[in-house]
C-alpha cells in the first residue's frame, strides 16, 4: 500500500519548486488586504469514464473567487492509486492539459486555498493526502476550526510526521487515526469529525468512494448534483452551485448542517446520514460578498439577493444625489438594487482592472503619493459636477474605502456619500474568513460620526441587521452574524478569543460560548 500515493513525474510541482515563488508566496508584503477573505473552495467528481481531473479543474476555474493562493487536485485511478498536483497560484497557473492528461482516473478531489489557518506555501496546499490501513485518504477543507491547537496534541500522542502547519491537514490524521484504530470509512469520518470543532465543509476521496460532509452549524456552503441521467451515478460536489453550472451538472441538494453524505462507485443512491445535529447558522457574508452572484442559495441566485439588499439600503438610507455607482464587481448588484427603489440614475463610475490578481511587487512611495491606481479607476466623464453614492459591501479597516472616496473627489465628484450593503463590521471571524484582530476594525474603534471624517465622505450609512437578514427571506435565526453583533455559534476557549478579540478596557463585547 504505500506505493498507492504516486506524485507526477520530475517536472511537475510535486518535485520541483521555484524557491523564488515559494519564497514570495510564503512572506508577506506590504498591506493587508481590506476586505474579508474566504478561506477556501472544495470540489470534486465521481464519475467512471469521464475526465474527472478536467472537469475539476473547471470547477475550481469557477471557485477561484474563494482562493487564489494555490490550487490542487488529487485523482484516484481504477486501481485506488492516488496522482497528486498541488502548486501555488491561480487554477490557470498550476494546470495545463499535460498535466491533467496525467491525472487521468474516476475521482477526483480538487481545492482552491486562501490560508486562514498556516501561512502561504506550498507546503500547505491541499488536497491533503495520507495513506491508511484502507488505502488513500485525499481531503480538501473549507472552513477553520477552533480547536486545532487542542486537535494537534490529541494527534501528537500517536504522531508526529505533520507535514504542514494547517488544522486541514489535522482533521486528515485525525481520520487516518480512526481508520487505523478499526473503523470503517463512514465511522472513521463520524468519529474524526465529532473531535474537530468549528466550521469545516469537507470533500474526501476514498477507496471506497467519495465522501461530502458539514459542520453542525453548516457555516460555509456545499451542494451536490449529478453529471448525466442519475442513474448514470456520476457525482459532483462543489463550494456553490456555480462549480456544478460550469460543468454541465444538475443540482440535486445541499449538502445539510451536521450531515454526511456517501458517493459510492458505480451507485447510483445517495447515501445520506446526520452526524451531528446544531441550530443552522449560515455564513451571512456568503450571502453579500464572498459566494458569487450566480450562485443559488435557499432557491435563487445571489444577484437577486443583493439586489433586494440595496433596495432595502435605499429605503432605510435615502439621499438626494444625481449618480448611483457600485464598486466593482461584488457592489454593483446591491447598487443597482439602490438605484432602481430611489430613482437616482445608476452609472458605472469605476472601471476595474480584471486582470488583477494579487501581486508582489509592491510600488514606491512616490507611486502610493502619486495615487497609484492597480484595481479600479473613476471615470471623470460620468462623476464630474455629481452628487454620487458609492455601494460598497463593507468595510474593514477603512484603508481601500479612504483612498477610493480622494479617487472620486479628484475625478471631480462634488458630493460623496458612501452607502454599504451589510451592518458595520466590528467583530473578527474565528471560522474561516480571514478578518484582522478586532483593534484594526475600524468600526469597532470609531463612531459613524468619526469614520464618516476618516474617510472623507459627506455621509456614511450601513445596511441595517434585520434588513440584511429579512432580504434573504428565510429564517432570521439560520444565519451566522457574529462579525456584526459579536455572537459567536461555536465554543472555543480564551487562547482562541483572545487571540483577535480586544482585551482592553472599553472594547466591544462578544458573547464567546464555552
Amino acid at each position: 500500500m504505500q506505493n498507492a500515493i504516486r506524485r507526477l513525474p520530475p517536472g511537475s510541482v510535486d518535485d520541483v519548486v521555484s524557491p523564488s515563488l515559494t519564497a514570495a508566496w510564503g512572506t508577506s508584503v506590504g498591506d493587508r488586504p481590506d476586505k474579508p477573505e474566504e478561506a477556501c473552495g472544495v470540489f470534486a467528481v465521481l464519475a467512471a469514464n469521464q475526465p474527472v481531473a478536467n472537469l475539476t479543474y473547471f470547477g475550481l476555474y469557477a471557485l477561484q473567487h474563494r482562493g487564489q493562493e494555490s490550487a490542487g487536485i488529487a485523482v484516484f485511478d481504477g486501481s485506488n492509486q492516488v496522482r497528486l498536483h498541488k502548486d501555488m497560484g491561480l487554477v490557470s497557473q498550476v494546470f495545463d492539459q499535460l498535466v491533467l492528461e496525467r491525472l487521468s482516473g474516476e475521482l477526483a478531489i480538487g481545492h482552491n486555498r486562501y490560508s486562514t489557518t498556516g501561512s502561504s506555501k506550498v507546503c500547505n496546499a491541499q488536497p491533503v493526502l495520507l495513506m491508511t490501513r484502507l488505502g488513500p485518504l485525499a481531503l480538501a477543507h473549507n472552513g477553520n476550526l477552533v480547536n486545532a491547537a487542542e486537535l494537534r496534541e490529541s494527534l501528537l500522542e500517536h504522531t508526529d510526521q505533520f507535514n504542514s502547519s494547517t488544522d486541514s491537514e489535522l482533521i486528515a490524521f485525525a481520520i487516518q487515526q480512526e481508520v487505523n484504530r478499526g473503523n470503517d470509512w463512514d465511522g472513521a469520518i463520524r468519529a474524526a469529525a465529532a473531535r474537530c470543532r468549528g466550521a469545516f465543509s469537507l470533500v474526501i476521496g476514498t477507496p471506497e468512494g467519495l465522501f461530502a460532509l458539514r459542520d453542525g452549524h453548516g457555516i460555509r456552503p456545499l451542494v451536490f448534483g449529478h453529471l448525466g441521467e442519475v442513474a448514470d451515478a456520476q457525482w459532483v460536489v462543489s463550494s456553490e452551485t456555480c462549480g456544478l453550472d460550469i460543468i454541465g451538472a444538475a443540482y440535486d441538494d445541499d449538502v445539510q448542517p451536521g450531515e454526511l453524505i456517501q458517493f459510492r462507485k458505480g451507485d447510483a443512491t445517495v447515501h445520506r446520514d446526520r452526524w451531528c445535529s446544531e441550530p443552522a447558522k449560515l455564513c451571512v457574508f456568503e450571502m453579500i460578498y464572498f459566494a458569487r452572484p450566480d450562485s443559488r442559495f435557499f432557491g435563487e441566485s445571489l444577484y437577486s439577493y443583493r439586489v433586494r439588499i440595496g433596495e432595502t439600503l435605499a429605503r432605510e438610507t435615502p439621499v438626494d444625489a444625481d449618480i448611483v455607482i457600485g464598486v466593482p464587481d461584488s457592489g454593483i448588484p446591491a447598487a443597482i438594487g439602490y438605484s432602481q427603489l430611489s430613482g437616482i440614475p445608476y452609472g458605472d463610475g469605476l472601471i476595474k482592472n480584471r486582470y488583477v490578481g494579487r501581486t508582489f511587487i509592491q510600488p514606491t512611495q512616490a507611486m502610493r503619493e502619486a495615487g497609484i491606481r492597480v484595481k479600479l479607476n473613476p471615470l471623470p466623464d460620468v462623476l464630474a459636477g455629481k452628487r454620487v453614492v458609492v455601494i460598497d459591501d463593507s468595510i474593514v479597516r477603512g484603508t481601500t474605502s479612504r483612498k477610493l472616496v480622494a479617487a472620486l473627489r479628484d475625478a471631480g465628484a462634488t458630493e460623496v456619500h458612501m452607502r454599504i450593503s451589510s451592518p458595520a463590521v466590528t467583530h473578527p471571524c474565528f471560522y474561516g474568513i480571514d478578518t484582522d484582530t478586532q483593534d484594526q476594525l475600524i468600526a469597532a474603534r470609531l463612531t459613524l460620526e468619526e469614520i464618516s471624517a476618516h474617510l472623507g465622505v459627506d455621509s456614511l450609512a450601513y445596511l441595517s441587521k434585520k434588513g440584511m437578514v429579512e432580504a434573504a427571506q428565510t429564517h432570521a435565526s439560520e444565519f451566522c452574524t457574529a462579525c456584526f453583533d459579536g455572537a459567536y455559534p461555536i465554543a472555543m476557549d480564551d487562547t482562541v478569543s483572545s487571540s483577535k478579540l480586544m482585551l482592553e478596557p472599553g472594547g466591544l463585547a462578544a458573547t464567546v460560548l464555552r
